[in-house]
């Protein structure tokens, strides 16, 4: 995880360090070994700078952060829908989750997830900030994980609130179980967890102190955990082979680390190129203008006449000034760029129309179209949706218990969780979506309602049922029907009953 973070982040003295096991400046032993070691430090970014003191221009393309914002992009560009049977509980639930706090944080939350392998949800609350319970990332390298039949058991999430110039590390653990969150408090080092102390020793924890029982734990008032890990893939390659890893999911930088380097290293030549490639002159000696002894001498490019003096030597004819300028190789490290990132984004499960990649064709196309094009970054989201979507369930429900518990609201059933759904990521052509409806209609081979759901996918049932009555209202289609009709003579109103 602290290899991805640093594609990632994209510091180059964090590539640099990590991969040459600190600042890369000379040449190491680590160097010119075999194995993982060796291997590791052959990167791009872990080789040393040789000789000492040589300039050496380093650049990094932030290329693996934008496949993560991707990531983010296709599954939460459009929130999902979260549905559940009881109406009361709907409308609690969509005052929470149906928030742009919300939206967003399933947003930075993918992104992270894309990154790391996965993320967790939390269910937290603070009637001072929020009148109901809310959802909260954790990132997934502040997390460990309990699993049993590859599902989340219990999580111990930790952050560090205070740390020493010395070795001593203040960490604050919160440990989510089944009907209960326990809080601790530890002094430890680096390395070490340390011992427990009470949790009124810093500001960042009092506020548990005054709600824990003896135990140090905070009861849920549900039988759900209030935790949820979502894996960005799965399965996780590396890990597969660990058990307490293997539920864990693969980060879209797994395996293609190489290739980031490799992009990076072009991107550094080609610069290097353009470093290489400015003009510069080659005059005679003659035109040299001295500083003064020991200080070297100048040429002034501004100056119109130069005289060059031979003193005891006979006069001899000067070299002309020569003007010295590099190619750039612009064309081959384009197209090696291009090759690498478009073997980067398929490793990655990404077609590379989804970064705005048209090969030079129109961008003026039809849904139909784009879907084409993004096919590979479509199969990836669907595959990613269907994890979020039940992390999304169990951790909704567990949100709706202790909105019950904690602010007295309707909840669900223990036997029921939520049901969440991803729209499409390419929003259909209004034009083919209404030929589709007129062509079902000429054939007889679909009813109104069925027309009026393909022409508006995204409405639910109660805003179909009012377009079709509009419809029939329209179309002069509302007719009494004759076996509930009564006239005026027998004291019934004029138009009951109708037959769609």
């Amino acid at each position: 995880m602290r290899e991805w973070n640093a594609w990632y982040v994209g510091k180059a003295e964090d590539l640099a360090a990590h991969y040459g096991n600190g600042p890369v400046v000379h040449s190491r032993p680590s160097q010119y070994r075999g194995g993982l070691v060796g291997a590791v430090s052959r990167f791009f970014w872990g080789r040393p700078v040789s000789p000492r003191g040589q300039q050496r221009t380093r650049v990094h393309i932030p290329l693996a952060s934008d496949l993560a914002t991707m990531s983010s992009d296709l599954l939460f560009a459009e929130p999902p829908r979260v549905r559940v049977e009881n109406s009361s509980a709907q409308a609690r639930l969509d005052r929470i989750i149906n928030t742009p706090q919300t939206h967003s944080a399933l947003l930075e939350a993918a992104e992270v997830a894309a990154a790391l392998g996965g993320a967790y949800l939390r269910v937290v609350w603070d009637g001072d900030v929020r009148p109901h319970a809310m959802l909260d990332a954790v990132d997934a390298d502040a997390a460990v994980p309990e699993w049993r039949w590859k599902t989340l058991h219990a999580v111990t999430f930790w952050q560090t609130v205070a740390q020493s110039d010395g070795a001593e590390v203040l960490r604050h653990l919160e440990r989510h179980e089944a009907g209960r969150i326990v809080h601790a408090l530890h002094l430890g080092t680096e390395d070490e967890l340390g011992r427990a102390i009470p949790l009124t020793e810093h500001p960042s924890t009092a506020w548990a102190a005054e709600l824990v029982d003896a135990n140090g734990a905070i009861e849920t008032g549900t039988r759900r955990l209030t935790a949820a890990y979502c894996p960005n893939i799965r399965p996780s390659r590396e890990w597969r082979s660990v058990p307490a890893l293997r539920p864990l999911g693969r980060s879209d930088f797994d395996g293609v680390e190489p290739l980031l380097d490799v992009l990076d290293e072009v991107y550094s030549s080609w610069v290097r190129d353009v470093r290489l490639a400015r003009a510069r002159l080659i005059v005679p000696a003659g035109f040299l203008q001295p500083l003064g002894p020991g200080q070297g001498a100048m040429f002034d490019d501004d100056q119109e006449v130069f005289t060059e003096l031979n003193m005891l030597t006979g006069r001899s004819e000067s070299k002309p000034i020569t003007a010295t300028q590099f190619e750039i190789r612009v064309a081959e490290h384009k197209d090696t760029a291009e090759q690498i990132t478009h073997d980067i984004l398929r490793a990655a499960g990404y077609s590379p129309s989804s970064f705005g990649e048209t090969n030079g064709r129109a961008t003026g196309v039809t849904a139909t179209e784009v879907v084409d094009r993004r096919e590979l970054s479509e199969t990836t989201r669907d595959k990613k949706s269907r994890y979020w979507s039940a992390a999304l369930a169990q951790i909704t429900a567990a949100l709706l218990d202790v909105d019950r518990h904690v602010f007295g609201t309707p909840g669900v059933a223990l036997d029921e969780d939520p049901v969440v759904s991803f729209g499409d990521q390419a929003q259909a052509d209004v034009g083919d979506l209404a030929r589709t409806a007129q062509a079902l209609l000429a054939a007889e081979a679909a009813s109104t309602d069925v027309r009026v759901r393909i022409v508006h996918p995204d409405w639910d049932d109660d805003q179909v049922d009012a377009e079709v009555a509009r419809i029939f209202t329209e179309t002069g289609r509302n007719v009494p029907d004759p076996a509930t009709w009564r006239g005026p003579q027998d004291g019934g109103a004029n138009g009951l009953g109708t037959v769609a």
